[in-house]
């Protein structure tokens, strides 16, 4: 993992749009990273945690070029449009997606099962537990 034990604080510039429907959000340095938001509570908290995380996140990963932030001061607004600016912590979001626990579907035997069953096994405890053990 880059950066590991430092801090790393990325801010970008998301013009907000407000009409009847609610509050769209789009990053223009940033193509296809948008959200929408019924609130302005709402708009910020996507723009930040489903847009801007996910986007950067998943960008790093498959190496994709990530352009930097335009000055808040250089955008171009229309009537009805507000910048807010948005920032995140990347190091935070890489270790979250890190210990995030994503579902699996095992095949067991039956029998196996039966024995799980009876014996009240978590069997997703149990992965997890021998995945942490070192190999003999």
């Amino acid at each position: 993992m880059p950066n590991r034990g430092k801090k790393d604080v990325r801010t970008y510039p998301a013009v907000f749009t407000k009409d009847e429907n609610g509050i769209a959000v789009e990053f223009s340095d940033l193509p296809g990273c948008f959200t929408c938001g019924k609130t302005e509570v709402e708009a910020v908290a996507r723009a930040k945690k489903e847009a801007l995380e996910g986007f950067l996140f998943v960008s790093e990963r498959d190496g994709d070029h990530i352009p930097a932030p335009t000055s808040f001061d250089e955008i171009q607004l229309e009537k009805g449009e507000a910048v807010v600016l948005v920032t995140v912590r990347m190091d935070i979001v890489r270790e979250e997606e890190a210990k995030r626990s994503i579902t699996k579907s095992v095949t067991l035997p039956a029998w196996l099962n039966k024995l799980g069953m009876e014996q009240n096994l978590n069997y997703s405890s149990l992965l997890q537990d021998a995945g942490k053990e070192p190999s003999t």
